[in-house]
C-alpha cells in the first residue's frame, strides 16, 4: 500500500464534520495520512475547523461545487496512491477503519474501489436502523469482504443488469485506486456520481470490493416531505444510470408501504419496545415509507414533470437533469 489520502468535501459542516476529521486524525495506521477537504462556501467555520485539524483545504465558489467534478478536483489534488471519502457527517466508527476499508485493495490486483457500511446514528429512527443494517447486511452475510466484477460479456450488458448489490458503491465511505481513477474518473455529474463510478469502474475491468468491518456511523433523518424530495433526487438517480422505472400500483404500495413498516414493528418489538411505542412506531413508519415510496415513483419519472414543479419535488431544488446516458442502457 502506497500513500493514503482521506478527501471530504464540505459545506457547512457544523459539529459532525469536526468530530469526522478527529476521527480521522485517530486512526491507527501505518502510514502518513494526508487529510484534504474541499469547502464549497461555508459560512460556519468549517475551514477553520479542517486546517485546525491539519487539513490542506481548497476553496471553491458554491456554484461551481458538484458532485462529481468536485470529488475529481479532490482526486487530481489528493497527494495519496489510494484515496478514501468521506462526507462531512460520516464519522469512522473505529480507529482501524481507515486500514480496514483500504486491506480490500489487497483481495485483488484489479481492484479500483473499496467501501464499507453505514451505522445509524444512536438516536436514528427504527427504520432507518433496520434499512441500514439489513441493506449493508446483505451485501455480506457471512461478514467477508465481497468482491464484484464482470466478466467481459457481462461489460457490454445494460446498467440495468448491475442494479442492486453488484453496481452498488458509496463514496460517503468508500476508497479509490489513484490508478484506476486516471482510467475512469467520476462523471462530472450533479448527484450519484458514486453509483455511476462503479458502473463505469467494473466496466472497465476493475474490481470493487465491499469491506463490511470498516463501517462509519452516517445516517438521516428526515420530514415526510423532505424524505420525498430525497427519494425524488435518488431515484432520479436511477432512472439515469441504469433506466430503471419504479413500479407504482396497490401491489407496490402494499409491499413498499404496509410489509416493510409491519417488518419495523416486529423488529422493534423484538428488541423490546412496549406496545405505546409500538403505536407511535406503525404510525411513522407508515409515513416514512409512503414518503419514500412517492417520492420514488416521481423520481424515475422525473422527465414527464414540468421543470417547475421538478424544482419543488427535489431536496437540491433541480429543475434540470442530464439526458438519460443511452450507453447506460444498452451496455457499451
Amino acid at each position: 500500500m502506497g500513500s493514503v489520502t482521506v478527501a471530504v468535501p464540505v459545506l457547512n459542516g457544523g459539529r459532525r464534520l469536526a468530530a469526522a476529521l478527529d476521527a480521522v486524525r485517530a486512526q491507527q495506521i501505518d502510514h502518513e495520512v494526508e487529510l484534504l477537504v474541499c469547502d464549497s462556501g461555508s459560512t460556519d467555520g468549517s475551514v477553520q475547523v479542517a486546517r485546525e485539524r491539519g487539513a490542506r483545504v481548497l476553496e471553491i465558489e458554491r456554484a461551481s461545487f458538484s458532485h462529481g467534478a468536485t470529488r475529481n478536483l479532490l482526486m487530481a489534488q489528493a497527494a495519496g496512491d489510494h484515496v478514501a471519502f468521506l462526507t462531512q457527517d460520516a464519522v469512522p466508527g473505529s480507529v482501524t477503519w481507515l486500514t480496514t476499508l483500504l486491506s480490500g485493495f489487497a483481495e485483488a490486483d484489479d481492484v479500483g474501489l473499496t467501501f464499507g457500511p453505514y451505522r445509524a446514528l444512536p438516536d436514528a429512527a427504527a427504520m432507518t436502523v433496520r434499512e441500514l443494517s439489513a441493506w449493508f447486511g446483505s451485501l455480506a452475510p457471512d461478514g467477508r469482504p465481497r468482491i464484484d466484477r464482470l466478466t467481459p460479456a457481462e461489460r457490454v450488458a445494460p446498467a440495468s443488469t448491475l442494479l442492486g448489490a453488484r453496481g452498488f458503491f458509496t463514496d460517503a465511505n468508500g476508497a479509490v485506486a489513484k490508478a484506476a481513477w486516471r482510467d475512469v474518473p467520476f462523471r462530472a455529474i450533479p448527484y450519484a456520481e458514486d453509483q455511476q463510478l462503479a458502473v463505469d469502474m467494473l466496466r472497465a475491468g476493475h474490481a470493487k470490493v465491499f469491506v463490511p468491518a470498516a463501517a462509519v456511523e452516517h445516517s438521516h433523518e428526515y420530514s415526510a416531505v423532505r424524505r420525498a424530495q430525497r427519494c425524488f433526487d435518488e431515484w432520479r438517480a436511477l432512472r439515469e444510470i441504469y433506466g430503471w422505472v419504479e413500479p407504482l400500483s396497490s401491489t407496490t404500495l402494499r409491499d413498499r408501504v404496509l410489509v416493510p413498516a409491519r417488518d419495523d414493528v416486529r423488529w422493534a418489538r423484538a428488541r423490546g419496545a412496549t406496545h405505546g411505542s409500538l403505536a407511535a412506531l406503525a404510525a411513522h413508519s407508515v409515513v416514512h415509507h409512503a414518503a419514500r415510496t412517492v417520492g420514488a415513483a416521481l423520481g424515475s419519472r422525473h422527465a414527464a414533470i414540468p421543470p417547475r414543479l421538478r424544482r419543488r419535488l427535489s431536496l437540491e431544488s433541480r429543475a434540470t437533469f442530464p439526458p438519460l446516458d443511452r450507453d447506460n442502457e444498452r451496455g457499451r
